[in-house]
């Protein structure tokens, strides 16, 4: 998969020049000179095409920059979305969601543990037949670039609007950033709110590791966000800020492990950092230490329209 030609591009978020920052496993990591954000432009012809290549079945299951076994996660997904329910209880009472990037239906399931009726999509085909048939939920199979809400399409959007569209650990993925937004907007009623988390290039971590930051990390990372970015490409879009927070996260040490030895590599540090790892258990749930991860929450004006 081969980086874009070298052209004028502009920021997705603010629409300036942008220039090379540097390169990550061939492709380019872009620096926009007129705010924070910083991001790759990968050539992968189609947002269809990019999310077959990069989300298929081995995103889950392969390690790397997804998952080992995404599945045995679910008892810590399932309480990362009842956390969340409860985070935003004060701003919000429980209505309707829209869970984008739902992938097997726990954060989704938590958040309907705490009032949420809830309906999801997800692009991989796997993951949302075993939302729907594990666990009974409405994940439909797609993007959220293809879900329109309107009668007969593939997402039953209520009558209004969604009361909460979440985008946990999602938004950094998109392939068309703007597009997405506009149809999360679109599927938003007035009044309704975003959850959204997402990694902070802001944050000490990220400064300190510069391009060994492990968001660095295309195809599947394409942006990188500080929440200053994430709020102003969010007020385009009729969204204001309500409330934010670092996530307390836990991860298992199965999902530690893969992540660190995708990010190190194979070579003499890779190797130290593996055998250090070892005597940690697969299934044991770890606090996610660093700073670079943030949450927040937007709300849509009352007085707007779909």
């Amino acid at each position: 998969m081969a980086a874009v030609s070298p052209r004028a591009i502009g920021c997705p978020v603010c629409g300036a020049p942008t220039a090379v920052a540097f390169r990550v496993r061939g492709h380019d990591i872009r620096r926009c000179a007129g705010c924070t954000h910083r991001f790759s432009a990968v050539e992968t012809g189609t947002g269809a095409d990019h999310v077959r290549r990069v989300y298929g079945d081995h995103y889950f299951t392969g390690g790397g920059a997804g998952y080992p076994d995404y599945l045995a996660d679910g008892g810590l997904l399932r309480e990362r979305g009842r956390g969340y329910a409860r985070l935003i209880a004060g701003a919000t009472t429980p209505g309707r969601v829209l869970d984008i990037g739902a992938a097997a239906g726990f954060v989704l399931q938590g958040l309907c543990d705490e009032g949420w009726r809830g309906a999801g999509i997800e692009p991989n085909a796997t993951m949302a037949a075993h939302a729907r048939e594990r666990l009974g939920l409405d994940v439909r199979t797609g993007t959220l670039e293809q879900a329109t809400g309107s009668p007969g399409e593939d997402l039953p959007a209520p009558v209004g609007g969604f009361d909460l569209v979440t985008m946990i650990q999602v938004v950094a993925h998109f392939h068309d950033l703007r597009e997405a937004l506009a149809r999360a907007q679109a599927l938003t009623a007035p009044g309704g709110h975003w959850l959204i988390e997402t990694w902070d290039s802001a944050s000490l971590s990220a400064r300190l590791l510069g391009r060994h930051w492990h968001e660095y990390n295309p195809p599947s990372v394409l942006h990188q966000f500080s929440r200053a970015s994430l709020v102003s490409l969010a007020a385009q879009f009729g969204m204001a800020p309500v409330q934010s927070g670092r996530p307390a996260r836990r991860i298992s040490g199965a999902h530690a492990k893969s992540l660190l030895r995708h990010q190190l590599g194979t070579g003499a540090l890779g190797r130290l950092a593996s055998a250090a790892l070892a005597v940690v258990p697969d299934r044991v749930s770890l606090p996610y230490p660093a700073d670079d991860l943030f949450w927040i929450l937007l709300r849509k004006d009352s007085r707007a329209g779909r």
